[in-house]
């Protein structure tokens, strides 16, 4: 793509040198990015306790329930290769599986809910018996603390059509990507900011540049049901004269930044998502995502939220005459 200097590109924070040198994706579909930081060490810890946040509830529990029953199964044959008298006292729990007695006087002493009648004989055995009453209720703290981290971080699940689309628009065209608020709390006051990272040849030189995309609106106050946000492409549009070929050359990639206040908590989240130039339809609009409800209130079906209806060859993949350098711009566009 041709560009003047004039149109002064944005780095958003990456540098010119990262955006210059980079290759591939900056953010992943989930919105985490992609780069990397060496020298810090492995920070196993860290990484462990955010994806412990970031997982889903059954997930969650999963690991968690796992990871104690394996802890639990691994004092059980530290006991069991003592003997079967290191552990005593169990003969009324009717269970004959040396391991299944081991086992059940671990729970009990792990979970700090006694272990009944049964009780370790000698040194080793009650060594054990001391490093397993430490260690049960500081990793049970740790597992109720990552719970509570976990019930009280603010969060905001929107989900984002899986494919931006060039559409039809106010007699030209425009870039499009629907989002849609998942979770039960209610989020206000959203900000959206969408960025363009590509290729152009700007004095005979190719180089990776980053514009800000102007948006039809920017924001919305209220968020009940769901947004297609709309970046018209005009004459003074970085997309202009766009085509599927130009903008798989140019390697685009498609950034969208959302702030919006989430009033369960009273504080602001953010949401990622990135779309790359394989990820954006032609030639296609957004189908209705309104449903009739049984009360006739508005309502959407967020099933609906990545249907397109197909138009005829052509219609976006064309440049519009809105694009031309002379065109005026539409009456009411908001930019």
């Amino acid at each position: 793509m041709n560009e003047s200097k004039s149109n002064a590109p944005e780095d958003l924070g990456f540098g010119r040198v990262v955006v210059q040198a980079s290759r591939g994706r900056f953010l992943n579909k989930d919105g985490a990015p992609t780069g990397r930081k060496y020298g810090l060490g492995a920070q196993r810890a860290a990484r462990w306790y955010l994806a412990a946040l970031a997982t889903t509830w059954p997930s969650f529990f999963a690991w968690m329930f796992g990871v104690l029953l394996l802890i639990n199964g691994c004092f059980a044959l530290a006991y069991v290769s003592l003997g079967d008298a290191a552990l005593v006292g169990g003969e009324g729990l009717g269970l004959a599986d040396p391991f299944m007695r081991a086992f059940s006087f671990s729970v009990g002493l792990f979970t700090t809910n006694g272990t009944g009648t049964m009780h370790a004989v000698g040194s080793t055995a009650n060594w054990l018996v001391v490093f397993e009453s430490l260690l049960g209720p500081f990793l049970l703290v740790g597992a109720s603390g990552l719970l509570i981290a976990r019930l009280t971080r603010p969060r905001m699940r929107l989900r984002f059509s899986e494919s931006a689309v060039i559409a039809p628009y106010e007699g030209g065209r425009g870039l499009m990507f629907r989002i849609v608020n998942v979770h039960p709390g209610e989020v206000s006051d959203l900000q959206v900011r969408v960025s363009l990272i590509w290729f152009e040849t700007i004095d005979g030189q190719r180089e990776r540049n980053v514009h800000s995309l102007p948006l039809e609106r920017n924001s919305v106050e209220f968020f009940p049901l769901h947004w297609t946000v709309v970046h018209p492409i005009t004459a003074d549009s970085p997309l202009r004269n766009v085509t599927p070929d130009t903008l798989a050359e140019a390697d685009a990639e498609v950034l969208v930044l959302v702030t919006a206040h989430e009033e369960t908590f009273s504080t602001r989240v953010t949401s990622k998502m990135s779309y790359r130039y394989d990820e954006v339809r032609w030639d296609a609009k957004f189908a209705s995502i309104f449903a009739t409800s049984v009360d006739d209130s508005i309502a959407v079906d967020v099933e609906r939220l990545d249907r397109m209806d197909q138009l005829a060859e052509g219609t976006t993949t064309k440049p519009a005459a809105l694009e031309a350098a002379d065109a005026p711009a539409p009456v009411g566009l908001m930019l």
